[in-house]
């Protein structure tokens, strides 16, 4: 009997321990596992603490069919946007009629930051995903940083000339006296003194505290989460700006047409709301591109800073980067080319270079010169002309608004 009441309590003694470290097994251990906190760290929001991206691999995720892809939308998108851009800026340059105004002061801060878009985000992005180029922190975040400066640009001018075109409509008794030359410098050099330094805090300091192990984000090495926080909420603040002006813009134009109805012949007044309509198109399409361009880039950015993303989604972000440029390339054709004014400079630099042609293969005799004076009058009738008539970008705008001038003094005189 006792050996069996010996045994029977070593037994259960055994069958306890048993237990025990089963239960310690199938138990996490709280200190270290399940509460970072408790054991003395930290665990960040995205949850990037087990991934190590010491070499930058882990940011070159792109097939070799995704590069030849990625490759060729940034090798045509490139060249078009810096070409379209340099033009813009040539022929408001070489214009002192435009350089006096400050909506095309607006356009060329635009054409600019799109020039440094071209070459900035070309020629990094192609070189660290196609050419797998290894930086050190601080090179890499000096590229970024042009990257950053030119798209941040980019926007800041879209947002200044949106409110250009508000104020335009809804003060047009005072816009000259409102938005003069000077004004419009001073708020561009505002702009870009702001945007550089915005685009270059993570060389200044701003950086992701632990480098690479583990990263603070996976879309973009030594980025600080609360960095790229901030910039993507104050991207989306501008861009809700520019749909709050141009909303506006549409909504006032569509209520003065809508008013002149009744002042005006039927046919004049319908000729009038079909110029509203193709304001409406143009705003709609305006919205429509920059919708497209930044909504999916900055989703992601949102993403990446509350959670960990996967190399489906660090491959899908690669290629809506590309979308980015591809606005950069749309904006001279929406916001400058479509403009009369601009294609009457156009136009000018045209029949200037062909007369030089003709005079270079005559000889320059006098029948070109006589050629050449008739061209030069030829051409300042169409700019008047030109001038005339609008397109959102920039006359129907202004047209639009000496006809609320024109209304508010019709019924003062009534």
């Amino acid at each position: 009997m006792m050996c069996c009441s010996v045994f029977s309590s070593t037994s259960r003694k055994a069958y306890k321990e048993q237990l025990n470290l089963r239960a310690s097994s199938a138990v996490p251990h709280v200190g270290v596992s399940v509460w970072g906190e408790m054991a003395g760290t930290v665990t960040p929001c995205n949850n990037n603490s087990r991934v190590n991206c010491s070499d930058l691999e882990c940011y070159m995720v792109l097939t070799d069919v995704e590069k030849s892809a990625i490759g060729f939308i940034c090798s045509l998108a490139g060249p078009v946007t810096f070409m379209e851009n340099v033009l813009v800026l040539a022929l408001i340059c070489a214009s002192p009629a435009l350089r006096r105004r400050p909506s095309f002061v607006f356009i060329s801060s635009l054409a600019l930051a799109d020039v440094f878009a071209s070459c900035f985000f070309t020629i990094s992005f192609l070189d660290f995903h196609l050419h797998l180029r290894r930086d050190g922190p601080h090179a890499y975040l000096f590229k970024l940083g042009g990257v950053t400066l030119a798209f941040t640009g980019s926007v800041g001018s879209l947002l200044l000339t949106a409110l250009d075109r508000y104020i335009c409509i809804h003060r047009a008794s005072q816009y000259k006296s409102l938005v003069t030359r000077r004004r419009a410098l001073a708020s561009l050099g505002a702009l870009w003194v702001i945007t550089t330094l915005v685009a270059f805090l993570p060389l200044l300091g701003w950086s992701c505290p632990t480098g690479l192990d583990p990263p603070c984000s996976l879309l973009f090495p030594y980025i600080d989460s609360y960095y790229l926080a901030c910039w993507t909420g104050f991207i989306l603040v501008a861009l809700a700006l520019i749909l709050g002006a141009y909303g506006l813009v549409l909504w006032r134009a569509h209520q003065h047409e809508a008013a002149m109805v009744g002042l005006q012949s039927s046919a004049g007044g319908q000729a009038r709301m079909r110029m509203d309509i193709r304001l409406a198109r143009t705003l709609g399409l305006i919205l429509l591109i920059l919708a497209v361009c930044w909504l999916p880039v900055l989703s992601f950015m949102l993403v990446d800073v509350s959670t960990t993303l996967t190399r489906v989604h660090q491959r899908a972000f690669a290629f809506c980067s590309t979308l980015c440029l591809v606005n950069s390339a749309v904006n001279p054709l929406l916001y400058a080319l479509r403009c009369r004014e601009m294609r009457g400079a156009l136009m000018r630099v045209l029949r200037r270079g062909r007369r030089v042609a003709r005079r270079c293969i005559s000889g320059g005799s006098t029948e070109a010169g006589g050629q050449s004076g008739g061209g030069v009058s030829g051409s300042s009738d169409n700019l008047a002309s030109e001038a005339e008539g609008g397109t959102f970008t920039c006359s129907v705008v202004n047209s639009m608004a000496e006809r609320v001038e024109k209304q508010q003094m019709e019924v003062l005189r009534k």
